[in-house]
């Protein structure tokens, strides 16, 4: 199996050198890299470029479109039998690409998904907002595992799709705000065969401060509306979970002035749940800076989403608005 790693890189120069640093380490040595640069004002031309000893390597440059119309650039040039899709700010395991080509060859997927986790280098911030994309105290509990609701959607950070599914399929048809739930769902559509790999995971920085992650996570909450749009049977219970959550503590607040016996109460529930966070997190990380982060971490990642979804829900459900 001949596999095809494409990765959309829009200025981050120092992330896109981090990421080929461990893919030239991998075990499994039958791929090509496709760096698709969108648009960047801060070019990786020269690092990309310096790994051509050590990678089956291509630059390409590009007018600005998005991540997915970037992804399907590279689609269009890849020689691969299988399409491997990175984000830039993962770090890969060495034996990543052996585990699923063992996998591919023994399951028979056309496309698949992977989980993610913090890398040991990553700081305690960066551990913290991962605790908060993968914990099952937060809707990070159902992405990238075997407990997701419904159909299995691959994130775009650890994706792949083989080439049939490309060709019969297509490639991503909106750029951004779920392009990869949306893909994924068109993929199912098409009778092809979707699955994760529980080995296949990758090390995803994500954001680097609490503010990028924010911004980040609001834009996903806008995202899930996005794909209602498309898809109105994708929109589950489960994601009304942070809204709900984030109007139980605007409604907590208000308890708090106006009737401060219920408002305790509230309290209370609110208390019990931030300390099961914090030691879930303390047991998983070894670290008690981090499982304090891993709150607000945990916070951040409900809230944000939650009122992005509740900002679109008006805006394109309720007001109907383009």
């Amino acid at each position: 199996m001949f596999f095809s790693i494409i990765i959309p890189l829009y200025n981050r120069p120092q992330e896109i050198d981090e990421l080929l640093a461990t893919l030239a380490l991998q075990t499994y040595p039958q791929f090509e890299v496709l760096v698709i640069e969108d648009g960047s004002s801060l070019s990786a031309k020269d690092i990309v470029e310096g790994y051509a000893d050590q990678l089956d390597i291509s630059y390409y440059y590009k007018e600005n479109a998005g991540q997915g119309f970037a992804r399907n650039y590279g689609f269009e040039r890849a020689k691969g039998d299988y399409f491997v899709i990175f984000d830039s700010d993962c770090l890969i395991p060495h034996d990543y690409l052996e585990i699923v080509k063992d996998y591919l060859y023994d399951h028979d997927l056309d496309a698949y998904g992977g989980p993610d986790a913090a890398h040991e280098s990553f700081t305690d911030v960066q551990k913290a907002i991962s605790y908060g994309m993968t914990s099952v105290f937060t809707t990070g509990g159902i992405r990238g595992n075997k407990k997701h609701v419904g159909q299995f959607h691959p994130r775009s950070f650890n994706m792949g799709v083989s080439r049939e599914v490309w060709e019969k399929a297509g490639g991503f048809k909106i750029t951004r705000l779920g392009e990869d739930i949306e893909y994924s769902i068109r993929i199912h559509e098409n009778g092809f065969k979707i699955g994760l790999i529980p080995g296949a995971r990758v090390f995803h920085k994500r954001r680097t401060s609490l503010i990028q992650f924010y911004r980040q996570i609001h834009f996903f909450g806008r995202a899930r509306i996005n794909i209602y749009k498309h898809f109105p049977a994708e929109l589950k219970l489960v994601h009304f979970f942070p809204a709900v959550f984030t109007l139980g503590i605007m409604l907590v607040l208000l308890l708090n002035i106006f009737y401060p016996p219920l408002g305790h109460v509230g309290n209370v529930f609110l208390l019990v749940y931030f300390m099961l966070i914090f030691f879930h997190s303390l047991i998983l990380n070894r670290s008690l800076k981090v499982a304090f982060l891993s709150i607000i971490s945990s916070f951040i990642q409900l809230t944000a989403y939650g009122l992005g979804f509740i900002q679109d829900f008006i805006k394109r459900i309720v007001l109907k608005q383009q």
